[in-house]
């Protein structure tokens, strides 16, 4: 499988193609908006994209762990975690993808 990664500049260059603007103001569409989804993740808003999924902010809680190589018991801070749920939508196209 080959190993692709999309990127802002992949995105502003897509912006550029379908909507027209021009490439300055592809890259500064593209930025705002990725800056407006991060804000609202600090915030510890949710980001709900139709279609695509939901980002949202987890607040994990202090815990013990374990050392795999010595056995240790070691102490784990609480912490803020980012996770994503794709949407069944999402999750149908990348399993057809996987089909081809």
């Amino acid at each position: 499988m080959g190993e692709k990664t999309l990127t802002r500049m992949d995105l502003s260059e897509a912006v550029f193609r379908e909507v027209g603007l021009s490439r300055n103001e592809s890259a500064q569409l593209v930025e705002s908006m990725l800056e407006h989804m991060s804000d609202a993740l600090v915030r510890g808003e949710q980001v709900k994209i139709s279609s695509f999924g939901t980002f949202s902010v987890r607040d994990k809680s202090a815990r013990i762990g374990r050392n795999p190589k010595t056995g240790e018991e070691v102490p784990i801070q609480p912490r803020r975690v980012l996770t994503f749920r794709p949407s069944h939508l999402m999750k149908d196209r990348v399993a057809e993808g996987n089909r081809r």
